[in-house]
């Protein structure tokens, strides 16, 4: 697939979304970043355009549907025609399914689910006309296996991936050439745990193994680019879904017994916290979250599903060096 030249990242100015966006910089593309908060916007767009790249900076709040549609509209008249567009914006929300309100809910739904798709139908929208384009589907492990105390995102992140999976029957069936990717992401150590929605006697944290967001970006990059249907990052995420496909009723017992406990920090009381549920934080957008002392920046298992043809004839050539060895020994 061709260099991407204009990207588009929702959930642009921190954590997963940020880094992605210094990524494809990285790479020579010029990028729009799509996020709620001017502020935040200007200082990443400072920090991408470093890279000697054009930034495009809109504020954004991925629920609304019309706003999106007009994100899509400005980028191409100010950027050109989008190449690769990416969703990623979220907020969760940490409490069981009977203490959360019906507004909390519909809004985790709306901006983690809805958002994708009104993202989806604003780049398909101009990608279709061309024949051409990407779009990454920011996913996780858990759109296939849920744990407790985050409902509502597991269900938008289930809803993603159904959603995506009947686009692509589609497209299919259209001989498009448009093409749509997921990338399950494993724990990853971003500013989430510092503003989301908590009522749990503890901070929230990420369930370890936790790798840094910039291998999140890495696998983003790849997928955009290299054609695949799916990327699962890190082997964490691998046993997690293929898990779930042989014991399922073993993992809602298992998750029943230590999920709750695994998303909270037991050094630090729930206190009054900020929640970017329904407005944004100030103050805390950047890539990293505060857990790099036990975050990985690599990921062995994510760079064997993306160099595959190198890791087979690694073994190929391993396996033909043991034969030869037991062949002389003989």
């Amino acid at each position: 697939m061709r260099t991407p030249r204009i990207v588009a990242i929702t959930g642009a100015t921190a954590g997963v979304g940020r880094a992605a966006a210094l990524e494809f910089a990285r790479h020579g593309a010029d990028v729009a970043l799509l996020a709620r908060d001017a502020g935040p916007l200007h200082e990443t767009a400072q920090e991408v355009r470093a890279a000697g790249v054009r930034v495009l900076s809109i504020p954004v709040d991925v629920s609304d549907a019309q706003a999106v549609e007009a994100a899509a509209a400005s980028i191409e008249s100010r950027l050109g025609p989008i190449d690769v567009w990416v969703n990623n914006a979220m907020v969760t929300a940490f409490a069981p399914v009977d203490a959360i309100s019906h507004n909390d809910f519909a809004r985790i739904t709306d901006v983690t689910y809805h958002g994708f798709v009104w993202g989806t139908m604003a780049a398909l929208k101009r990608m279709m006309t061309r024949d051409r384009g990407v779009i990454v589907q920011v996913g996780s492990a858990l759109a296939y296996r849920s744990i407790p105390l985050q409902s509502a995102y597991c269900g938008a992140k289930h809803a993603i991936r159904g959603f995506t999976d009947a686009l692509r029957c589609e497209l299919h069936q259209r001989k498009s050439r448009v093409h749509v990717t997921m990338v399950q992401m494993p724990a990853l150590n971003t500013p989430q745990f510092e503003w989301a929605e908590n009522q749990m006697p503890h901070a929230p944290r990420p369930v370890a193994p936790i790798f840094q967001p910039e291998v999140a970006a890495r696998a983003i990059y790849w997928a955009a680019t290299h054609g695949r249907r799916e990327v699962w990052v890190g082997a964490s995420s691998i046993k997690a879904i293929v898990a779930n496909q042989w014991i399922p009723g073993l993992l809602d017992r298992y998750l029943g017994r230590t999920g709750v406990d695994a998303q909270q920090d037991a050094k630090i009381a729930s206190t009054t916290r900020p929640s970017n549920l329904w407005k944004p934080v100030h103050g805390l957008h950047r890539v990293h979250g505060r857990f790099d002392s036990e975050a990985s920046s690599s990921s062995p298992a994510l760079w064997l599903d993306t160099h595959r043809k190198l890791a087979l004839l690694g073994v190929a050539a391993l396996t033909t060096l043991c034969v030869g060895l037991i062949r002389r020994r003989s």
